[in-house]
């Protein structure tokens, strides 16, 4: 019998680069809602760092792609490189302006609080005078412009480095020149006559670029940065087995300064003529130009809150949050005998990453602790996990750290650590050739008389007590031996370099997270053949692998009820008749960044929750190390599902995915307002809520509701 023919999914899926695009406009649109000002103008500065790391990795990609393979095609809407990137050219032009309205908007408010970033040449003359001074005096001598002619090559741009670019005309012939603008040299410079009135370093240059062309006329001037190709493999020129591996990726982080060119941004419009000699020295076309009007780089928002006085920036930015500390654990308890008598679930950031830091510290002193093994993916630069793990090294403790050198654009600083912790007597591994090492897992072992023992946890996100004040992520500490079991083989396997280990507990890709999650939701299409009710909630950044999306579709024609609240990018499209009518998809935006990854299966006690790094995203299923961990004590469970079931109702910062692929933002209508992570950040969380994780059951949502009222009221009095 010939096997049933797939059906066309087609309608149902979406370009991964569109969806992502799409996700970055919704980053940029906090920029235009009823937050802080200088809130409002991070989430500009946010969105303009996700959309250079898109040229450099996605971008830089498919022009390649478009170079050495112009008739492959993806896998979702069927188009090719250059299909795409005509696509994202469309998509993105419209963002510029976006974000040029928005950040001039933002910055006409600040003016009622006096903070103005200035035009040069609207100042008074008295205050010109002074800026020229500072730039003869401070800035000038610093600088190195250079004219672009046949003794004067064009000098290599670094990537996002700005720099000037002229124009100039000496005895009617036309020439070009360059300047570099320091990338050590303060951004922010602030009028001495009005504290709180500034210019960004690079207009100041643009602005008296004359002086230092002082023997030509400038006819054009404008600011430039290059986005470079960055997505550069690693494994490359690693044949000879004998290569120092931490040099390797030094010179790989060296070599992406110098990459193929993926855009070239302007500040100010220029002549066709001009852009066109630009493009022809950098060796790109004019098509991948791009205006902004308004700055190039918004790094320096994050350095108002330094710069101005204290005063000045409390109603600019959000009140100050501190996560919870546990009231059942301070610096005396033994996390040891605790956690061997329950496991413990931490949401960060919501409660504080302390208690994990207390358990390694003990671990430390512990004298039947015999090694402590953790796997390390983005790290903090100022890393107590890391100092806690140098000093168990010393104690005599065999420490393993597996460290991914591959975290991207997290190179230098991991390289560092790796460096620090081998000399403290840490045995240090790299991820497996090919895979990166992007699982998040720890293991103590202990030895006494009762034997061998494990404590072992497993996270949605990184080692980093910096990201976790910021990203929303689930912790799992557990006793539980059968996990701790898994953990052992893992890392042995690691060790070993074997990739295809078998696991009773853990999931583990890349031979094992796909195939169960897939299995799973079969369980709960049969659920459905059954007569049963069959349910699906995921919580995750992105869902790409079309495995994936395809057993999804699968399962919804089924009957199975799907609940996903995904971040970013979403190549499936939800509502479609005959196809996803049982999908529901919502994105979170707001102040805490939704990063942890949650699959749960079925309904009631029956079920199953699991908690992961991995995003469900080919390159994840397929090409890295991840691990998915069942949560087992049903309280933690019933905690884990209840921050989902808030989530979806979110209609204050959730943005509803429609049949269209159009995302639209949730509004109350006559109903509370509900923004989840305000309701998360507040203790009354803890008081009012969890003690309805066992009692609200069928009745959810008239609790729900309640209880949200409850608590407003609380928050207004």
């Amino acid at each position: 019998m010939l096997a049933a023919e797939k059906p066309d999914i087609s309608p149902c899926l979406q370009n991964r680069e569109l969806s992502w695009l799409m996700f970055n406009r919704r980053v940029l649109e906090q920029a235009n809602v009823k937050i802080p000002l200088l809130e409002r103008l991070k989430f500009i500065s946010i969105f303009t760092t996700n959309l250079d790391e898109f040229y450099m990795v996605r971008v830089g990609s498919l022009i390649d792609q478009e170079q050495f393979s112009p008739e492959v095609r993806e896998n979702k809407t069927n188009l090719t490189a250059r299909e795409q990137l005509i696509e994202i050219n469309k998509s993105v032009l419209p963002l510029y302006e976006l974000r040029r309205q928005y950040f001039f908007h933002i910055m006409s408010l600040l003016e009622e609080d006096d903070i103005q970033h200035c035009k040069i040449e609207a100042l008074e003359k008295n205050i010109q005078k002074e800026l020229k001074k500072l730039f003869l005096e401070d800035i000038l001598p610093l600088l190195s412009p250079q004219i672009i002619d046949s003794r004067h090559p064009f000098p290599h741009l670094a990537n996002k480095q700005l720099h000037i670019a002229v124009s100039l005309e000496k005895k009617k012939k036309l020439s070009y020149g360059i300047i570099a603008v320091p990338p050590y040299v303060e951004r922010l410079v602030f009028l001495k006559s009005k504290t709180t009135q500034y210019v960004l370093i690079e207009e100041l240059i643009c602005y008296f670029a004359d002086v230092a062309f002082e023997y030509f006329d400038i006819i054009e001037r404008t600011i430039i940065a290059i986005t470079r190709n960055a997505d550069i493999n690693t494994e490359e020129d690693l044949l000879d087995e004998g290569m120092d591996y931490r040099k390797h990726m030094k010179q790989v982080i060296k070599k992406r300064q110098r990459l193929a060119p993926a855009r070239l941004e302007i500040q100010y419009g220029i002549s066709q003529a001009f852009q066109q000699f630009l493009c022809e020295k950098i060796g790109m076309k004019t098509h991948h130009i791009f205006e902004s009007g308004s700055p190039l780089d918004y790094t320096y928002v994050f350095s108002f809150e330094k710069k101005l006085q204290e005063k000045a920036v409390r109603k600019l930015i959000w009140a100050p949050f501190s996560p919870r500390e546990r009231q059942d654990i301070d610096k005396k308890t033994n996390l040891f005998k605790r956690i061997q008598k329950k496991d413990m679930l931490l949401s960060f950031p919501y409660e504080s990453i302390f208690p994990f830091l207390l358990l390694i510290h003990q671990a430390v002193e512990e004298p039947s602790v015999i090694s402590i093994k953790i796997t390390l993916y983005r790290l903090a630069r100022q890393s107590k996990l890391a100092e806690y793990l140098i000093l168990a090294a010393e104690n005599g403790k065999e420490v393993v750290v597996l460290m991914e050198l591959r975290a991207r654009f997290d190179e230098n600083n991991n390289i560092e650590w790796a460096q620090r912790l081998e000399e403290a007597g840490c045995r240090i591994i790299y991820g497996p050739a090919m895979y990166k090492t992007h699982s998040k897992i720890c293991l103590i072992t202990k030895k006494d008389f009762g034997g061998i023992s494990y404590i072992t946890q497993i996270g949605t996100g990184n080692y980093n007590e910096t990201t976790a004040r910021t990203y929303t992520d689930l912790s799992l500490i557990t006793a539980n031996p059968r996990i701790g079991k898994d953990a052992i083989d893992f890392f042995n396997n690691l060790m070993l370099g074997n990739l295809s280990g078998e696991y009773t507990d853990l999931w583990v890709s890349p031979y094992s997270l796909k195939q169960n999650f897939i299995a799973y939701v079969d369980k709960e299409i049969e659920k459905v053949q059954k007569g049963e009710v069959g349910s699906i909630i995921i919580k995750c950044n992105s869902l790409t692998d079309l495995n994936i999306l395809e057993k999804l579709i699968e399962a919804s024609r089924s009957g199975v009820k799907i609940t996903m609240i995904i971040r970013g990018i979403c190549c499936l499209i939800p509502q479609v008749k005959n196809y996803t009518e049982n999908i529901k998809v919502v994105s979170i935006i707001g102040r805490f960044l939704e990063h942890s990854r949650v699959f749960c299966f079925g309904t009631g006690p029956e079920m199953e929750v699991f908690i992961s790094s991995a995003d469900l995203m080919t390159r994840n299923t397929e090409r890295r190390v991840e691990v998915a961990c069942p949560i087992y004590d049903p309280e933690l469970k019933a905690k884990t599902h209840k921050i989902l079931e808030y989530l979806m109702e979110d209609n204050t910062k959730a943005w509803e995915l429609l049949s269209s692929g159009e995302y639209k933002l949730r509004r109350p209508f006559n109903r509370p307002e509900i923004n989840t992570q305000e309701v998360l950040m507040s203790s009354l969380w803890y008081d009012e809520i969890m003690p309805a994780v066992e009692t609200v059951k069928d009745n959810f949502l008239s609790n729900f509701f309640v209880t949200m009222k409850k608590i407003k009221g609380k928050l207004l009095a």
